[in-house]
Formats: structure tokens, C-alpha cells, sequence
């Protein structure tokens, strides 16, 4: 007899399914020649919500270590993430009057993508990231990066050397750690006595709303709400006492928080006004978390439906964007490439490779303009406006661009 699954925070046990996506490869292992497809491997990818913290998440069916000691994921690749970053460096470096005297440190800090904007104005970093390929990167662009998994032992094993952060941030990492008590117990350990810790992550209401289904991948180990991250860091000690609504990966939050001791930090309008955003969605009844299902299985048929006419009609659909997310979709929706021909992407780690799954094809841009796609399925749609705008010659051939999610929509 299996034991029961229990809650990765509080350790109740996990009885409700959220939506179950089946069996799937992990989202960003791509696959280098076609001779690795017979020894692909595949996990069940079931989300569930505890109802007595809400948190939704996934089984860690395989070892972080597995999954992120080499990544193919560089930051730097989004032209418009790269600016988001640089805006928050210039936000906080105002706001926490940080200077040469001051250490900011970053938490999966991957290609250096942010802690850069730092260096460029002479304040120390530390970047902490897992993956050792990513890291080099870093450190390429003056980026100090210590190789490690982030959490108790790592702060620890830092704080020993005497550092203790003015600035820590954790931008989409939390959903990726399997045991999150232990990640963010080591935050107050390397975070300064009146340091300030900044975590961002896709809003959980926003994928309940827009039906973000494909942000659910093996990697995110935990699908986050304002409601369910203050339970955490309280349970360890720190406090939440601002909260801002971006619009990044489809609608992000970027919460603040301080040790509990501190009193030099009060809460804010904006963070009183998200908790009762989220009472008023209902993220603190288990009612919020039902009927997702359905909801689900009409963007996999519309996609479907949209892909069988168009192959069916002879034209052409091409991908843009070989993101985790449209591996998700990919391939919960049983797409391969018999009705996408291609998909092609910016980051040449992952050219030259098949999607994990659907073994579509990946190639550099260019091949979009050699082949001249009637259509062109944007995958990470959170950077729909970006691609179109990149790759505006496509509407000079009569090509169109077509968005998956929340529902189908073709630009015209």
C-alpha cells in the first residue's frame, strides 16, 4: 500500500485533484538526435490543491537535481525580460538607497540577466544558481555565481563568510524547489537585519482565470498565491509588507517582505488591496480550485480543431518559442509534427534539437523566413506583442500569427 501524498508545506494530505495534464516528458529536456526518442521517459503530471493551505502542486517525481544541474533555460534570450530586470534593479537600487557598500544577492540567479544592472553600478552580488552550464555564463558578464542548490545549508554555509544580503530576490524560482520549507527557511539567515527579500512569480488567480494550464510543467513544483506565500514566510520568521501586479509571464506578483522583527517596513495599500482581491476570487474556499478541467479540455480541442483544418486546407503552421509551457500544451493536445511542421527559437542551446514529446523540429528564426509559414503559433504567449513585433515580415507574405491560450485567437 503507497502512502498518501501530503502537502510539500503543511503536510496535510493531498485527496483534490486541480487538473490532471497525464503523462509527459519533463519540459525542457530536449532531445539532441532522434535515436534518444526510444529512451524518452515520462512522468505523471497531476496537479492537486491541499485544502488547508491551497497551495497547487505537482508530485516531485524527479529529483531536482536532475532537472536543473544542466538547464537550457537563459534568461537573457527575452529582450523584454532583460528590461524588466534592469527596471527593477533601477527600483530598488532608489528605494533601499543601495551602493557600493551594499550586497544584493539573487537566488537561481541563472545567466546573470539581473544581478548585471547591479554590477554595471559598482554594488557587490552573489548569484546563487544550480545549473554549473548557466552560471559560466554568468560569470562571463562579471556576475560573482556560487554553484548550489539555494537553501538552509547554503545560507548558512554564506552567512559563515560574513555576507549578509541588503537585497534578496528570488524571481520564478520558488514554484521550482521541491522542498520549500527549506528554501525559504535559509532566506533570513543570509538576508540582512533590515534586508529586504523580493520574490516574483505567475499570480496563481491569473492562471486559474485565463486558463494558463500550460505553465503547469514537472519543474514548477508549486503554483503560488498572495494567500499561500505570506502562510510560508511567516511559518519562517518573515513578514509581508508589500506586493506589486506585474504583467510578466501572463500576470506575475512581486511580493516584499522583511525579517519580523524589523519595523522599519508597514504594510502598503496595494498588499491590503491584493488580499481581498484574492478573498473576493475566493482563493481561500476550495470552490476556486473546481471545474478547472473543462475549461482545459476546450483549449486543447479548439487548438486541435484549428490545426486538423489547417493542415486539411494545405497550409503551413510553423511554432515560435520552444518554451516549457509549449511543451505542456504540446503535449497534453497530442500535437507532433505531423500538424506543426516546426517551431524555432532564439537560444541556440536549443536549436538543432527535438521537443521533449512531440519531437517537433527546432530551428534558428531564420528558417521562418526560408519557409514562409501560412501560420505561426506563438507558444510562450506571454511574449506575444514581442514576437509578432520581432518578426513582422510574416504578415508581408500573408502569414498570420495565432495565440493558444486563454483561447484560440488568430492576429490579424
Amino acid at each position: 500500500m503507497t502512502s498518501p501524498l501530503t502537502c510539500r508545506f503543511c503536510h496535510q494530505e493531498l485527496s483534490r485533484t486541480f487538473v490532471d495534464l497525464g503523462s509527459t516528458p519533463l519540459a525542457n529536456s530536449y532531445l539532441r538526435e532522434e535515436r534518444d526518442i526510444a529512451a524518452e521517459k515520462s512522468y505523471p503530471l497531476h496537479a492537486r490543491v491541499c485544502e488547508n493551505c491551497f497551495l497547487v502542486q505537482v508530485e516531485d517525481v524527479v529529483p531536482a537535481e536532475d532537472i536543473f544541474s544542466d538547464y537550457a533555460y537563459f534568461s537573457s534570450f527575452s529582450s523584454s525580460w532583460v528590461e524588466h530586470a534592469k527596471a527593477y534593479s533601477e527600483k530598488l537600487i532608489e528605494k533601499l538607497g543601495l551602493g557600493k557598500d551594499s550586497l544584493v544577492a539573487e537566488i537561481a540567479s541563472n545567466d546573470g540577466y539581473l544581478l548585471k544592472h547591479f554590477v554595471a553600478k559598482d554594488i557587490p552580488v552573489l548569484g546563487i544558481e544550480p545549473a554549473a552550464n548557466v552560471a559560466k555564463a554568468a560569470e562571463k558578464v562579471g556576475v560573482k555565481t556560487e554553484v548550489a542548490f539555494f537553501g538552509v545549508e547554503t545560507a548558512t554555509r554564506l552567512a559563515k563568510n560574513g555576507l549578509q544580503a541588503d537585497l534578496m530576490a528570488a524571481n520564478n524560482v520558488m514554484a521550482h524547489v521541491p522542498d520549500i520549507n527549506d528554501f525559504i527557511g535559509g532566506v533570513p539567515v543570509l538576508l540582512g537585519e533590515e534586508g529586504v527579500f523580493t520574490i516574483e512569480f505567475p499570480h496563481l488567480l491569473n492562471l486559474i482565470e485565463k486558463v494558463q494550464f500550460d505553465t503547469i510543467y514537472h519543474e514548477h513544483y508549486s503554483y503560488l498565491s498572495l494567500l499561500t506565500v505570506e502562510k510560508i514566510l511567516t511559518a519562517h520568521g518573515l513578514r509581508v509588507f508589500d506586493v506589486e501586479e506585474l504583467p510578466t509571464h501572463g500576470g506575475s506578483l512581486r511580493v516584499f517582505a522583511c525579517h519580523k522583527s524589523t519595523q522599519k517596513y508597514t504594510d502598503t495599500a496595494g498588499l491590503n488591496a491584493l488580499r481581498k482581491k484574492e478573498a473576493t476570487a475566493g482563493l481561500d474556499t476550495i470552490g476556486a480550485y473546481q471545474n478547472f478541467t473543462p475549461r482545459v479540455e476546450k483549449v486543447r480541442d479548439d487548438l486541435l480543431a484549428f490545426l486538423k483544418t489547417a493542415k486539411a486546407d494545405g497550409k503551413k503552421v510553423a511554432g515560435y518559442g520552444a518554451a516549457a509551457k509549449g511543451n505542456t500544451l504540446l503535449n497534453y493536445c497530442g500535437v507532433g509534427p505531423e500538424l506543426i511542421d516546426f517551431v524555432v527559437d532564439r537560444n541556440p542551446e536549443k536549436q538543432g534539437t527535438l521537443l521533449p514529446g512531440s519531437h517537433i523540429p527546432v530551428f534558428a528564426p531564420e528558417k521562418i523566413a526560408t519557409e514562409k509559414p501560412d501560420y505561426v503559433l506563438i507558444l510562450p504567449w506571454n511574449l506575444a506583442d514581442e514576437i509578432s513585433s520581432e518578426m513582422a515580415e510574416v504578415k508581408g507574405w500573408g502569414g498570420q500569427f495565432v495565440i493558444p491560450i486563454p483561447e484560440l485567437m488568430i492576429l490579424s
